[in-house]
């Protein structure tokens, strides 16, 4: 499986709740209209004031977004097939997404447990 891990910022004039109904109703909603859904598209929101948070002053995103494909080929099918979108995806992530910061990268996962798999 290819995965791939994005942390992404919210524009600063937007609320986190604001943030978190825009990506979830309507962008989530956009991209998977405009390519072939992925095997995993999860997003984990960052809960700021946490007790178990660690050195929560340095955690500079607000969403670790998570997708994933049987391989490569089929990640860069789903970028080929958004990019015919134009200027539509970017346009939407300029709505609510700090563009100025991403970080993403490719990650080779290991699981000891997943008691949620079947």
């Amino acid at each position: 499986m290819y995965k791939k891990l994005s942390f992404l910022r919210k524009r600063a004039d937007l609320a986190t709740e604001d943030f978190i109904d825009y990506y979830e109703n309507h962008h989530v909603p956009l991209i998977l209209s405009l390519a072939p859904r992925p095997d995993v598209y999860k997003r984990h929101y960052v809960v700021r004031g946490d007790s178990l948070n660690i050195r929560e002053d340095e955690i500079d995103f607000d969403v670790m977004t998570e997708i994933a494909f049987p391989d490569r080929a089929a990640f860069d099918a789903w970028l080929a097939a958004l990019a015919t979108a134009g200027t539509l995806v970017p346009d939407d992530e300029a709505r609510f997404l700090d563009r100025s910061y991403l970080r993403s990268f490719a990650n080779d996962e290991r699981v000891t447990v997943d008691n949620s798999r079947p």
